[in-house]
């Protein structure tokens, strides 16, 4: 479970973190939110490739567990 929580915590810190650039660059209404969804899940996509694979592999290990035979 501890893959999925790095995973899940840096993809929350990614979107603080270009929440926060957004706003200091001017972005103040609603598309703030609409542009920092946007930009941080492209930074995810690119920064947080390794952790994703690993969150794949746990979950497929966890739903087809390896046979015994």
């Amino acid at each position: 479970m501890r893959p999925v929580v790095v995973y899940t915590l840096s993809r929350l810190g990614l979107f603080a973190v270009a929440l926060a650039v957004l706003y200091l660059l001017g972005l103040r209404t609603f598309w703030l939110l609409i542009a920092a969804f946007v930009v941080s899940g492209l930074a995810s996509y690119v920064l947080l490739s390794k952790q994703r694979d690993v969150v794949s592999a746990r979950m497929t290990e966890k739903r087809h567990p390896p046979s015994g035979n």
